[in-house]
């Protein structure tokens, strides 16, 4: 693995860095579009490549229910099945341990899941789903975790600690042992566990720091705890983490969000949030989101955002996008989802920008400012951040 630290900004701890895949450079910090079974909800892969995105999600435990490895496997993996030649970064399933809880059942050695589909039983080891990944074909792979509530308490989030770490030597004994099935590289990362309790985490990233990973991600956060605490877990986590991996947090979340993440020495990041938001008419401007199928918008021959360049907002108004979801047109949630994914790619490439001039601080917070100033703003993003599907 080739990870490049180009900058950290003077008076935060924001970097730059890029990392290198067999299917192209990734300039962090980065947005990674979520495609979680091999597309990225109403938006075309000649669209993700327009607006410039370096890198996608996809899901393991969905991609392993439909189509299957073997369907994958005959098409020469994920890439050649989906017609995209950038990087692919896999979650593993350890998400849906949490978000399905009603429909598994988790054991020393792996979890027993009940489809969400046909309600068909399926295992899940460490080893199979590194298994599963080798089929898919991504670029990087994730290690078998379990995401504990945020509520669980001190000694079960102990104890699935203990379970991860577990899970991950076994994951690194079987990655020493196998090899990828389609000529290119595949790197893993560890995901760091501990719920809230900053002991636990870093127990967790010493672990996983022992056993060596190519990167390291920060999972278990975004699913309830106050944003005060997801802030303070991921720089004590960060402040641990060694400054010559990538270091990824986990299915987070808004604007604001990621650049607080950012400052506190962050470098990837993934969230579900401008894609299902898009479908849902709520579009995002440096002046705040906007529910845009109000009918105020059918007056407003304006872009969504006059500052974004994308499609949507280069042909189209915001009264022609409100007309849209009013009357309930299949374009109307792809242009919003176009321009959602836009707005973040931008906010990251603007990021990176800025630390490389040494200007992230002020440039964070002259975002933040405006973007909390409500001249453009409608409504709140308070919502979870990840969804099952």
């Amino acid at each position: 693995m080739q990870f490049t630290l180009e900058h950290i900004c003077e008076g935060s701890k924001a970097r730059a860095a890029t990392l290198e895949t067999d299917h192209g450079s990734i300039r962090t910090p980065i947005f990674m579009p979520v495609g979680t079974q091999g597309t990225v909800k109403a938006v075309e892969q000649r669209e993700l490549r327009e607006m410039e995105a370096q890198i996608i999600l996809a899901n393991t435990y969905h991609l392993a229910l439909r189509p299957g490895t073997e369907v994958l496997e005959e098409h020469g993996g994920l890439h050649r099945f989906m017609n995209w030649d950038g990087p692919v970064l896999t979650d593993s399933g350890g998400y849906q341990v949490y978000s399905l809880s009603e429909l598994r059942k988790i054991e020393h050695d792996g979890v027993t899941f009940q489809s969400h589909i046909d309600g068909s039983y399926h295992r899940f080891t460490p080893e199979r789903v590194l298994d599963i990944q080798r089929s898919i074909g991504s670029d990087i792979m994730m290690i078998l975790d379990e995401c504990p509530p945020a509520d669980c308490g001190y000694d079960y989030a102990r104890r699935s600690g203990e379970l991860t770490l577990d899970w991950a030597a076994k994951a690194r004994r079987w990655i020493d042992r196998t090899g990828p099935l389609y000529g290119h590289q595949q790197l893993a990362f560890g995901i760091v566990q501990g719920n809230v309790f900053e002991e636990l985490r870093e127990t967790s990233a010493r672990g996983l720091m022992d056993i060596g990973f190519d990167g390291y991600a920060i999972g278990g956060l975004a699913v309830g705890e106050p944003a005060e605490v997801m802030y303070r877990i991921t720089e004590f986590t960060t402040d641990i983490l060694p400054q010559d991996r990538p270091r990824y947090l986990m299915g987070v979340g808004t604007p604001v969000n990621i650049l607080e993440a950012i400052d506190r020495g962050v470098d990837m990041f993934d969230c579900v949030m401008p894609t299902r938001n898009g479908r849902n008419a709520m579009v995002f401007t440096p002046d705040g989101p906007l529910m845009i199928k109000k009918e105020r918008f059918l007056h407003e021959f304006v872009p969504i955002d006059a500052e974004c360049n994308c499609y949507a907002c280069s042909n189209f108004t915001r009264a022609y996008i409100a007309h849209l979801f009013r009357t309930q047109e299949i374009l109307g949630l792809q242009l919003a989802s176009l321009h959602n994914l836009s707005f973040y790619l931008r906010l990251t490439r603007d990021a990176r920008s800025a630390i490389l001039k040494d200007r992230f601080p002020l440039w964070k917070e002259a975002f933040i400012r405006r973007y909390h100033s409500g001249r453009g703003s409608d409504t709140s993003t308070n919502e979870q951040p990840r969804s099952n599907l």
